[in-house]
C-alpha cells in the first residue's frame, strides 16, 4: 500500500444520542475529490442528513472538516471549516476559523469528526490521539469561553490541550451563535454555535502528537522560508495591522456598511480602524495562527473605559464595522468591549452587528420607538446600547429573546422586513455591495448566489475558492501557481491549477 501524504483517511464519527465513538476509513481516492473543509461537509450532508431536517433536532450532522493542508508547517495552514444545516437559513451552513485547533485535530491523527445526535445532557469530548472519550460536562455548562477553555485544560491536565467550545449563546440556541477556539476565534456564520448547544456538546478538547507525513519535505520548507523573507514585501499591512486598516478609503468609495446601510461612507471610518487602535495605544501586540509568520491578529488589552481582557484577541474589520459604522458607532473603545463580550458569549459578530443595527433603524422610523437593550436605548450613535445588546441577546434578555432568533425571524414578530440586510435569513456582511469598486461588483454575486446565504467570501474564482477546501487562509499571497505547487508537495497528487480549482 502506498504511503498517504497530508492526511490520514481517519473520520471520528460520534453519536451523541447512544453515546458511542467510532472510526470511518477514507480511502485516499475518495478524500482527493473531497479533501477538507466545504467540500468534506458537504459530502456528508448530501449523504446522512434527512430530508426536512430540522437545524436544532438531533437528526441535524455536525461536520468538523480540516483541510488537507491543514496543521502542515506553513503560513497560513492553520484554518478548517465547520458546517451543519444552519437554524439562520434552514439551508447548508459553512463557517471557517484559524488558530491552533484544527492542527492539533489533524496532529491526533483525524481530517474530521461528525456527529449526530444530542447527548441526554451536557457533555465534551476528549481526544488524545487515537483515545476519544465523551464526558460529562454538566459543571461546564452556563460558563463563558474563557472559563471552560480554562476549566478543560485544568481537568484534562494537559495544558497544551486546544479547545473548542460554545458559549451561553450556542447553549441557549441563539441562531447566530458561533463555535470558538483559542479563546478568541470563531466559526461564527450561520448559527453553528446554536447546532453545537442543541446536541448539548459544550466542547472539544483535543491534544496531538503525530507528525503528518509530507510528500516533499523539503519543497515546504522552501515556501515556509519564502513567506518569512518576503514579510516585508508581501503581506507588510496584515502583519503590523491586521485587517481594517486603511477604512478612510474605503468608505470614500462607499465600502463600509453604514447605520444599517443607509449608505457606504461613515464619518468615523478613520477614528475605528486598525490604525486607530494602535495609535490610541489599545492594542498591545499581534499573534499568529498555527506556524504563520504573518502574524496578523490584533491583542487589545484596556481597563478604562472598559476593562478588556486581551485573551479575547481584538476586533478584525467585520467586527469593528458591524458594531461600529452599521451601527452609528464611532467609539473605539465600545467597539472592542461589544467584540470581547461577543468571544466570550460565543457569537458571530456579523450577525449580532447587523441585527442590533436594523432594531436602530426600526427605532429611528418609530415602529419600535421604545427599543431597549440592557436598559439603554438601541440608537444609532448608542455605543453603550451596542454593549449591552451582546449578553441581553444571548441571555436572551427581554428584547434580546426575540433578536436571539435572528433578523429575518424577529421581523415576522417586531415587523420592519422592508428594512432587513439579509439573504436567505443569513445577515450580510459588511461590504456595501453598491460601493464603486471591482470588489463591489464581486460582493453583489456573492450575496445573492451564495448557497450560505449573505456571505461575502463567495466571490473568488476557483482557484481562491480552493483554499477553503484545503485549510489555507486567505490572506496569504500564494497565488496560483504557488498554491497547487504546495498541496502537491504536501500530498503528492501531481494537480494542475486547473484541476485545484475544479475541486
Amino acid at each position: 500500500m502506498a504511503e498517504r501524504y497530508g492526511s490520514w483517511g481517519r473520520i471520528l464519527r460520534v453519536d451523541l444520542t447512544k453515546g458511542t465513538t467510532s472510526v470511518e476509513e477514507m480511502d485516499e481516492a475518495t478524500f482527493r475529490r473531497r479533501p477538507g473543509g466545504r467540500a468534506l461537509i458537504a459530502h456528508y450532508l448530501l449523504r446522512e442528513l434527512p430530508k426536512g431536517a430540522d437545524p436544532l433536532g438531533p437528526e441535524n450532522v455536525l461536520v468538523f472538516a480540516m483541510g488537507v493542508l491543514t496543521g502542515t508547517p506553513l503560513s497560513g495552514a492553520s484554518r478548517h471549516a465547520v458546517g451543519a444545516k444552519s437554524p439562520l437559513s434552514n439551508g447548508f451552513g459553512e463557517a471557517e476559523v484559524g488558530g491552533f485547533w484544527g492542527a492539533e485535530l489533524k496532529r491526533a491523527g483525524w481530517d474530521g469528526i461528525v456527529v449526530k445526535g444530542a447527548a441526554p445532557s451536557p457533555v465534551y469530548l476528549y481526544i488524545k490521539d487515537d483515545v476519544v472519550e465523551i464526558r460529562e460536562a454538566t459543571d461546564l455548562w452556563g460558563l463563558e469561553i474563557m472559563d471552560t477553555e480554562d476549566r478543560l485544560k485544568a481537568q484534562v491536565g494537559e495544558r497544551l490541550a486546544r479547545v473548542c467550545e460554545i458559549g451561553p449563546a450556542g447553549e441557549k440556541l441563539v441562531r447566530f451563535a458561533g463555535i470558538v477556539n483559542d479563546y478568541k476565534d470563531i466559526a461564527g456564520r450561520a448559527g453553528l454555535g446554536a447546532v453545537m448547544g442543541s446536541k448539548k456538546l459544550k466542547a472539544i478538547v483535543v491534544r496531538g502528537s503525530k507528525n503528518l507525513p509530507l510528500a516533499d519535505a523539503a519543497k515546504v520548507k522552501e515556501v515556509a522560508r519564502w513567506v518569512a523573507d518576503t514579510l516585508q514585501e508581501n503581506h507588510w499591512a496584515f502583519h503590523n495591522f491586521g485587517t481594517g486598516m486603511g477604512l478612510d478609503g474605503y468608505t470614500q468609495v462607499g465600502g463600509m456598511a453604514v447605520r444599517n446601510y443607509e449608505g457606504g461612507a461613515f464619518e468615523h471610518a478613520a477614528d475605528i480602524s486598525a490604525e486607530a487602535l494602535v495609535e490610541k495605544g489599545y492594542r498591545i501586540k499581534m499573534e499568529a495562527c498555527w506556524a504563520c509568520s504573518v502574524r496578523c491578529k490584533k491583542v487589545v488589552k484596556l481597563e478604562q473605559p472598559y476593562q478588556i481582557d486581551p485573551k479575547y484577541g481584538g476586533p478584525e474589520f467585520e467586527s469593528i464595522a458591524a458594531m461600529g459604522s452599521h451601527c452609528g458607532v464611532g467609539d473605539l473603545a465600545a467597539i472592542a468591549k461589544a467584540n470581547e463580550r461577543c468571544n466570550a458569549l460565543g457569537m458571530d459578530t456579523i450577525s449580532f452587528g447587523a441585527t442590533v443595527a436594523w432594531v436602530m433603524d426600526l427605532r429611528r422610523r418609530g415602529i419600535l420607538p421604545d427599543a431597549t437593550l440592557g436598559g439603554e436605548p438601541v440608537e444609532f450613535g448608542n455605543a453603550k446600547a451596542v454593549v449591552a445588546a451582546a449578553d441581553a441577546i444571548a441571555h436572551r434578555q427581554g428584547l434580546g429573546d426575540v433578536l436571539a432568533e435572528g433578523s429575518a425571524r424577529a421581523a415576522e414578530t417586531l415587523g420592519g422586513t422592508e428594512l432587513l440586510t439579509t439573504v436567505k435569513g443569513l445577515e450580510i456582511a459588511m461590504h456595501d455591495p453598491r460601493q464603486r469598486t471591482e470588489y463591489g461588483k464581486q460582493v453583489r454575486i456573492s450575496y445573492s448566489t451564495s448557497p450560505t446565504g449573505g456571505d461575502h467570501m463567495n466571490s473568488n474564482l476557483p482557484s481562491r475558492s480552493a483554499r477553503n477546501t484545503v485549510g489555507m487562509c486567505f490572506f496569504l499571497k500564494y497565488d496560483d501557481p504557488k498554491l497547487t505547487d504546495i498541496v502537491n508537495a504536501v500530498t503528492g497528487w501531481g494537480l494542475t491549477p486547473a484541476q485545484l480549482g475544479e475541486i
